[in-house]
């Protein structure tokens, strides 16, 4: 299965922040749309960066209440690793376990259209092997 087929079952709308977002702002988007990371994005919507939880309490612990003043692009890693259409889903799982991330863009060109989740991956995969399974037991008991 392909990035493309997850996001046709799952959608490609993304919740993203702008670079001049505060951490405060940044989190009550994060808690407003109950998800865990947003992508950053420059005036033009163009990626710049992600900021996740992760890196909220990172700057947290490391700058204290200061850190809900400093903005997205104060904390947000920069140029992330992206995904295309054609990315596998193995292929994403292995991007994400190997950089301990779990929110990958997809970009086609050089615009995002998409954000998928170490879950949304999941998913996908245990889909995938439920239809597998679907269709073995089916061949072992001779229908179709």
């Amino acid at each position: 299965m392909t990035i493309a087929a997850i996001l046709k079952h799952k959608g490609s709308q993304v919740t993203t922040v702008a670079l001049g977002a505060t951490v405060a702002e940044v989190a009550a988007t994060l808690t407003r749309h109950r998800i865990g990371a947003a992508p950053v994005v420059d005036a033009d919507g163009n990626l710049a960066g992600i900021v996740s939880e992760r890196d909220i309490v990172i700057c947290l612990a490391t700058h204290g209440a200061r850190a809900l003043e400093m903005t997205a692009s104060e904390i947000m890693t920069g140029s992330p690793q992206v995904a295309a259409l054609a990315t596998t889903e193995a292929e994403a799982m292995e991007m994400m376990t190997n950089g301990r991330f779990r929110h990958l863009p997809v970009v086609a060109g050089d615009r995002m259209i998409g954000l998928i989740s170490i879950g949304d991956v999941v998913k996908a995969r245990l889909m995938e092997q439920e239809t597998e399974v679907t269709s073995l037991r089916a061949y072992v008991a001779g229908v179709g």
